[in-house]
């Protein structure tokens, strides 16, 4: 059977004042056919039919006119009246008062389901977190429109229990008066409960869409993170020694004598082969990097200063280029993230330099200040050209590793030719010599 336009016309705006309007007709006529036939509503005709019509319309029109809560106390009045006063109730009316108690029930409470399925991702990325906006949005305002949905629905089972006095206790009570009266009082507290009911269930089902949005938030977030960590680490590490191995076969081809010509050949394949591969990876990087707009800094990564000076003899050996460390003011030993950073950004700075620079000599520096680590490095080549535009990944890295850390980079030509690259990393701990 086809429910499709029920569901339709549920769903309709104007499906609430259809509906009482046809409720209202049906009692108006059957209180009209009661008054004229049983006399129930007094022994004058004309009476009895003003009293039947009011009576009607009190139990079915309030629901058009009223919200949930006004509604269904007026209804329950005239109901209450009609049964005690005049010991009758029309069919229409007893439906109108099931109704109206269902919507009491049913209506979700000020800032429930509607608001937060209107708005369930803008609440997720307001403040904190992924985990700890998951927590706030199972919080207070959760508990108060569970508790709002506890309120209604006990509000609609204390309006339904006088009918259930009425039809255990009325004496005068007697025949159909007295059925009606059992009906109601079945039919009123089942209408408030299966409200209550429907209402917990539309929360419920707004409560699990809100949690898989944050899932899937979280997903996403996380995602992100670990396909910018990878490329980090990627162009850090397997793009610096792969330089390296070009730097080195083609240092061995220049400057080895005696080179056989075959030897030659093999060498500069080898170059040739480990530019291809940076080519490659740094379209894999591009890859990586399109969507990956959040990042994680590590909180316990390694290597760190302690293991510049080997970072240097390695650059020292492949060059063969002299490179100078100096440091200034008290070593310490700073937070793992911030020298993470730090030589993260000093192994960049040499790749940079045997790409761009070769032959180069280079000064690193580290300045130890109480409450800042200041780091340049610096070459002595040609600088950048004029026209030179920052298509490769090394540059925005090293500017990414100084944010994660909370500190700013620079980089440009140096005073009296060369270029530098300056960055400040905040310290944030406690001084410790070493």
């Amino acid at each position: 059977m086809n429910t499709g336009w029920a569901r339709d016309f549920a769903a309709s705006p104007h499906a609430p004042a259809v509906t009482t309007a046809l409720l209202a007709a049906a009692a108006v006529a059957e209180a009209a056919v009661r008054a004229s036939v049983t006399g129930v509503y007094g022994r004058s005709l004309t009476t009895g039919l003003l009293t039947a019509t009011v009576l009607a319309l009190t139990t079915t029109v309030p629901a058009a006119f009223l919200s949930a809560r006004p509604a269904a106390l007026a209804v329950a009045a005239a109901t209450v009246l009609s049964l005690t006063t005049f010991r009758t109730l029309t069919a229409a009316g007893a439906l109108a008062l099931a109704l109206s108690l269902r919507h009491l029930t049913a209506t979700p409470p000020p800032g429930g389901a509607q608001k937060e399925r209107a708005e369930p991702r803008a609440r997720l990325w307001r403040r904190g977190s992924p985990g700890a906006r998951a927590g706030a949005s199972a919080g207070p305002a959760a508990a108060d429109r569970d508790r709002g949905i506890r309120n209604r629905a006990v509000q609609g089972v204390v309006l339904a229990l006088p009918f259930t006095a009425i039809a255990l206790l009325d004496p005068r009570l007697s025949g159909e008066a007295r059925v009606l009266a059992v009906l109601v009082a079945s039919a009123a507290p089942t209408a408030a409960l299966a409200g209550a009911a429907s209402a917990a269930r539309a929360e419920a089902r707004v409560h699990s869409a809100a949690r898989e949005v944050t899932a899937q938030s979280l997903l996403e977030h996380t995602a992100r993170g670990e396909r910018a960590r990878i490329a980090r680490e990627l162009h850090d590490v397997v793009a610096h020694h792969i330089s390296m191995i070009a730097v080195q076969a083609e240092t061995a081809r220049l400057t080895t004598p005696g080179m056989p010509a075959a030897g030659a050949t093999r060498l500069s394949e080898i170059g040739d082969t480990a530019r291809a591969g940076l080519t490659e990876m740094r379209r894999l990087l591009g890859v990586l990097r399109q969507d990956a707009e959040v990042e994680t800094p590590e909180r316990r990564p390694q290597p760190g200063l302690q293991q510049l000076n080997d970072l240097l003899d390695e650059a020292r050996c492949a060059s063969g280029a002299g490179v100078r460390l100096i440091v200034s003011g008290p070593a310490a030993a700073l937070d793992p993230g911030v020298e993470l950073a730090a030589f993260r950004i000093v192994q960049e700075a040499l790749t940079n330099v045997r790409r761009h620079a070769r032959g180069a000599a280079v000064d690193v520096e580290l300045h130890y200040a109480a409450d800042v680590l200041r780091l340049r490095v610096r070459d002595n080549g040609p600088g950048p050209a004029p026209e030179a535009r920052a298509d490769g990944h090394g540059l925005p890295g090293m500017r990414e590793r100084a944010a994660a850390a909370g500190g700013t980079l620079r980089t440009g030509r140096a005073a009296g030719g060369g270029f530098q690259i300056e960055a400040s990393l905040p310290v944030g701990v406690q001084v410790v010599a070493r």
